[in-house]
């Protein structure tokens, strides 16, 4: 018989959970049961998210300012987050810098945020991930990892090592079963994100990127949080080391 994928009071901390993917995301595991910690730099944004986190019916939503550039908030966070949920049993690492330049700063908030975030999240909430029942961390990637674009090679280089090190983790952990994966989106669409500003900044490559996505147009977060929700119940209990596209046949060739 397959496991349930239920979640219900499943403790689910999500990196950049306040807006778009992650807030999709906190959002999915809550009408799940699950109990959530976000962390985000900006205060309004925690709120706001923690608000409808609990109009979705989590009993627990608790939040915390976090830059994570910076490895000792990143600890002071996951701390935090297991004291009042009582553990951690999933980790989403789904922060950006969005380093879309080829410039130096473009290229460090690469490494900081998309790679070393994700690094520094893991090692912090292993500790607490070794005393849970159904311990997973999903890594939130990108096709652009594996797809090259002319637009954002600090962006792709470090999604291509954050899934490198997804695996490199998986296989680390999976003798205590701990599983570890990724999704890698394609071009989502949702309001104040990158496609949506390009709608009207840019909107012949809008335009030009929409046509080309064989489903017919750009995903929604909802697309990326029902498969991370997935991803890490127990549904899902024989899958590890994987990175997952997300992204209505983009990354096919042509």
């Amino acid at each position: 018989m397959n496991p349930p994928v239920s979640l219900h009071n499943a403790r689910v901390l999500v990196a950049g959970g306040s807006r778009g993917i992650g807030l999709a995301i906190a959002a999915a595991f809550a009408r799940e049961g699950a109990n959530l910690s976000i962390c985000a730099r900006g205060a309004a944004a925690l709120q706001q998210a923690a608000e409808m986190l609990l109009r979705e019916g989590v009993t627990t939503a608790h939040t915390q300012q976090c830059d994570l550039a910076d490895p000792a908030q990143i600890h002071a966070w996951i701390d935090a987050a297991a004291a009042a949920l009582g553990g951690v049993d999933i980790l989403i690492n789904n922060a950006s810098g969005y380093g879309n330049g080829n410039d130096d700063a473009s290229w460090q908030a690469g490494f900081d945020i998309d790679l070393m975030a994700a690094v520094r999240a893991s090692r912090a909430a292993l500790p607490h991930l070794r005393h849970s029942t159904l311990p997973a961390i999903l890594n939130i990637s990108s096709i652009n990892a594996s797809v090259p674009t002319p637009r954002a090679a600090a962006y792709s280089a470090a999604k291509a090592a954050l899934n490198y090190y997804t695996v490199s983790l998986a296989t680390e952990l999976a003798r205590e079963s701990i599983r570890v994966n990724a999704l890698a989106p394609g071009s989502i669409e949702f309001p104040g994100g990158l496609w949506d500003q390009r709608r009207s900044s840019a909107p012949e490559l809008y335009e030009h990127i929409r046509a080309k996505i064989p489903f017919g147009g750009f995903g929604n977060v909802e697309d990326v949080a029902s498969t991370a929700v997935f991803l890490c119940s127990p549904a899902a209990r024989w899958i590890t080391g994987q990175v997952l596209a997300v992204d209505g046949g983009q990354s096919l060739p042509a």
